[in-house]
């Protein structure tokens, strides 16, 4: 069925060309003012009249934003996917369906052409955890296919880029307070102007934040801290081009929510022990936990969240250096302390859903003779659980992620005549060096069930463990084995070292034709990528600090003193050719075609008996093929892409299956492919009132799966094929009103597809008014709301079960739901 509905709609896009057209010819003589696209390319063009499709928000758009993640952004452009249900980082962004955890694998995020992070999968980071958005941004676009990504970074399936605001020649800012629901408060601030009073040449701009939050959901740990970013523009007094240079400092903890059991039969959340819904598992009872290691008294720094620490520096340099040569140079260089921090879905023993005080010691090995010895009693209180009181044991990750990143980028352009052709030539170098720790450790504890669970401690009375570690009954009736103390369970320890990086350099060579009614692009990309790795191996350590306790001894995992190393090195290409006939002032038909590369992951690569396996370029060939329709009412899109991949190294977190309790890495290497359509529209009904919306229509499948075959025609997981945006802006008399709606179509959690999550829609909704203070000053007071019908729609299920996760229905079921209603009330002051 999905298979003709996708068919009718690209014949429905073929002939709605001619009717555009006519519909243009009425519409004559229109102007539209569109900015010039500026990612990865090396002639100005508007988005309407590049070979490719290209979308982007402007800086209103941006602002009802401010304090969302990227997900609130992402997800409104076509094609794309994203869920930000764990917070405002760690976002998972998936694109015209190419199989990802997320985390913007195949869609690199710039700031100001430069990106985040050079290299992804050096751990497993999401780019969105180095940046946040501020005031400072003045519009973003999304480019996706064509020559335009084979600049920079480089991605023939999309890059995202935010533009900085930069300083004008009159003084300029704003002050932006923001007060939400669950214990909410952020500052924000933009200044710019010129250096040393009128007549300068020389700019900046400065923009930051500071916010603390007790939410979105409560679990007595705080999202908190700050950034600031600045730019410093000069611009050469012949006109020829200008130098900037762009800084960020940061320092901001997050905190992350990954799923946790809801109904198994409505998928909604449910009570806890207390009667209360409960919204996450998340709890500050879990800051403290610690254990004896070979290195020192490990303690989980849960409370930190995700925590970023560091600087980033850079310039930018474009000048026109003769008459006929231009040159584009940018250097950064970033530094960052950074730490993911996060609570697990379940201990991993079991179905990793609440259980009963007897469901619990069974599954854990403790000898029915001994339950009625065993007393459940909370940590802080030390008074019993109810017998009918649920409990959940769970694990803290706690990873160590700091990384330090350098790239250089420079490109000469040319513009040439050729008879009655204009030839833009860019011929250019990236250049990038990366390096990232990826230090993991377990800690394991049991707590009760409830929105942010009590530590709950396990006694068994009269019981001791022997000499072979079986639990007996001890000669002592009062003797007390403590199976767990202070909460703390007895499987912990270090589940990784690893210390990984890369060298990227690659050489880029583009024509952008400008022939009568046609825009053709044509470019070529050639890449070497060298990595190391080194592991520091790890080994079980029996741990004994206190003999007089019975059972302190405790196994736990830290390194053992060896490392193994090796290199891994790959070269690739990629070659893109674009297209756009201007078919009259109104419409024009594209269509590109790339044949492009990724490298994988270099986390994706074990170790063989002391060896790196073999590491190569995973191959993606992408078609797309569209109208574009503009008049000074209307603008709109619609395209048919096709995209394949091959042998692409996937990455997962599980539990393992062989050491209860613990983390793995599963690989796989997979294939597959995708085709659809995408449109989008925005039309401005009349000077107050706009209307836009976006639909997307794909089919995708597995086609090679090697070490699990079963898969193969399956659909990707988390990847719906049903997508749309529907929104509508008024903006009259000083009053403002936004109203959006996201639709996101049924999908399966994991690659088997036993697990099908429903469709779910999401409304936001932002009114503001504004008024003048004096000439030249404007206050608006704005109230936005984030999830206006509430609604529980399961963005996945559990990543740590991946595969083995059945969808059938129980009493519980792992999943994690939409962010909750919250508003917020924001007033803004420019100035």
């Amino acid at each position: 069925m999905r298979y003709f509905r996708v068919l009718a709609t690209v014949a429905l896009i073929a002939s709605s060309a001619s009717l555009l057209a006519q519909q243009a010819e009425q519409a004559a003589g229109s102007e539209v003012i569109e900015e010039i696209i500026v990612t990865g390319t090396g002639v100005e063009r508007t988005g309407f009249e590049t070979p490719q499709s290209v979308a982007g928000f402007n800086e209103e758009d941006l602002r009802s934003f401010t304090s969302s993640s990227q997900a609130d952004i992402m997800t409104q452009l076509p094609g794309i996917s994203a869920e930000g249900g764990g917070g405002e980082v760690a976002t998972n962004v998936f694109h015209r369906a190419l199989p990802s955890g997320g985390q913007f694998s195949f869609t690199p995020l710039l700031y100001d052409g430069m990106p985040a992070f050079t290299t992804f999968g050096l751990n497993s980071s999401a780019f969105d955890v180095y940046f946040r958005n501020d005031l400072g941004i003045e519009r973003s676009e999304f480019v996706s296919g064509g020559v335009s990504n084979l600049f920079g970074p480089g991605s023939v399936a999309g890059i995202i880029n935010y533009i900085s605001a930069v300083g004008g020649p009159e003084p300029a800012g704003t002050v932006q307070l923001e007060a939400a629901e669950e214990g909410r408060f952020r500052g924000d601030v933009f200044f710019s102007g010129p250096v040393g009073g009128s007549g300068s040449d020389t700019f900046y701009a400065f923009s930051g934040y500071f916010r603390n939050d007790e939410g979105p959901l409560n679990s007595g740990l705080d999202t908190q801290g700050f950034q600031l970013r600045g730019n410093l523009r000069h611009e050469f007094s012949d006109g020829s081009g200008a130098m900037t240079v762009y800084t960020q400092l940061i320092d901001d903890s997050v905190q992350f929510f990954l799923p946790l059991p809801v109904d198994g039969q409505t998928r909604e959340r449910v009570s806890g022990n207390d009667g209360a819904e409960v919204f996450t598992m998340n709890t500050v009872e879990a800051i403290g936990l610690g254990y004896d290691t070979p290195g020192g008294r490990f303690q989980t720094p849960i409370g930190d969240g995700v925590l970023t620490e560091g600087y980033m520096i850079a310039a930018v340099l474009d000048r026109d250096i003769t008459d006929e040569w231009s040159l584009n140079a940018k250097l950064r260089y970033a530094s960052y302390d950074h730490q993911f921090n996060l609570f697990l879905d379940g201990d991993a023993i079991g179905p990793n859903t609440p259980e009963t005080q007897s469901e619990y010691l069974a599954r854990r090995g403790i000898a029915l003779a001994f339950h009625g010895n065993a007393q459940f009693k909370y940590v802080q209180s030390g008074m019993d659980l109810a017998a009918g009181d649920l409990v959940f044991g769970n694990r803290t990750l706690d990873r160590w992620r700091n990384a330090s990143d350098m790239s250089v980028e420079a490109s000469l352009g040319r513009e040439i005549m050729i008879g009655d052709s204009v030839h833009g030539l860019t011929v250019g170098g990236f250049f990038a060096n990366s390096q990232a720790d990826d230090i993991n450790y377990i800690t394991t504890y049991l707590g009760d069930f409830r929105n942010a669970p009590l530590l709950v401690d396990v006694h068994l009375m009269g019981v001791i463990e022997d000499a072979s570690g079986s639990l007996v009954a001890a000669a002592n009736p009062d003797a007390v084995y403590h199976w767990t103390r202070n909460g703390l369970a007895r499987s912990n320890g270090m589940t990784g070292n690893r210390d990984r990086s890369a060298r990227r350099a690659a050489f880029y060579v583009a024509d952008q034709i400008e022939a009568g009614n046609w825009s053709i692009d044509v470019g070529a990309r050639v890449e070497r990528l060298e990595g190391d790795v080194k592991q520091f191996n790890t080994s079980a350590h029996v741990m004994s600090n206190d003999p007089s306790v019975s059972n302190n001894i405790e196994i736990v995992s830290y390194t053992n003193g060896s490392l193994t190393s090796d290199s891994l090195d790959a070269t690739e290409w990629a070659f893109s050719a674009g297209a756009l006939y201007r078919l009259n002032d109104s419409v024009n038909l594209f269509a590109n075609a790339s044949r492009g590369f990724f490298f994988p992951q270099i986390r994706s690569v074990p170790f063989n008996q002391g060896e790196l396996a073999s590491y190569e370029g995973e191959i993606i060939d992408t078609i797309e093929a569209g109208v574009k329709y503009e008049t000074e009412s209307l603008s709109a899109q619609a395209l048919f892409f096709l995209s394949t991949l091959d042998d692409r190294r996937n990455v997962d977190f599980i539990n393992d299956p062989n050491n209860p309790g613990n983390i793995i890495e599963d690989v796989s290497v997979q294939s597959t492919e995708a085709y659809g359509i995408e449109a989008s529209a925005i039309y401005y009904l009349n000077e107050h009132v706009a209307l836009n919306g976006n639909i997307t229509l794909r089919e995708h499948e597995f086609t090679k799966a090697e070490g699990n075959p079963a898969i193969v025609g399956n659909e990707l997981r988390r990847q719906p094929a049903e997508m749309a945006n529907l929104g509508a802006r008024f903006n009259m008399n000083g009053f403002d009103g936004l109203l959006m709606y996201n639709y996101h179509g049924s999908n399966f959690a994991n690659d088997s597809n036993s697990v099908e999550l429903d469709s779910y829609g999401l409304w936001r909704l932002e009114a503001g008014y504004s008024f003048m203070v004096g000439n030249e000053d404007m206050i608006r007071v704005s109230l936005h709301v984030f999830n206006l019908t509430d609604t529980q729609g399961i963005t996945e299920g559990s990543p740590r079960q991946g595969n083995a996760q059945s969808g059938q229905p129980a009493q519980f079921f792992v999943g994690r739901p939409i962010l909750p209603r919250r508003t917020s009330l924001r007033i803004s002051y420019d100035f």
